[in-house]
């Protein structure tokens, strides 16, 4: 089990997919890392050496923020948002969508579970 960014990676996918199980890590950057270091396509974890999973291990420390810096950072920048007092730290406040979706109907995801109104007649 290779161990890297603090997330135990599995072992018998292709290096490209393990990747991303990395939280900050998608495709295009895990492409991308394996790209730099010339790892094959088909190469699986369980078949890199210790030295390539050094290699992966560098260089994501190194270039990229990701796991507990990247929550970190964004739980930073959404509570920057709350105290600025700003439309969009409202909308983060109160749990409603925040990019402009309408909420009249669905916006599910952001309000949870729909609750019924005291003595509204159907």
């Amino acid at each position: 089990m290779a161990r890297i960014a603090g997330v135990n990676i599995p072992t018998q996918k292709r290096v490209e997919v393990a990747l991303t199980y990395i939280f900050g890590i998608g495709q295009t950057r895990a492409k991308e890392i394996c790209a730099k270091l010339s790892i094959p396509d088909a190469r699986r974890v369980h078949q890199l050496t210790d030295d390539e999973v050094l290699k992966i291990r560098e260089l994501i420390d190194r270039d990229f923020v990701v796991e507990g810096d990247l929550r970190r950072e964004q739980a930073m920048n959404i509570k920057r948002l709350m105290d600025l007092g700003c439309y969009r730290g409202l909308r983060h406040r109160k749990g409603l969508p925040v990019r402009g979706q309408r909420t009249h109907t669905n916006a599910r995801t952001r309000k949870g579970k729909a609750r019924p109104i005291a003595g509204k007649k159907k």
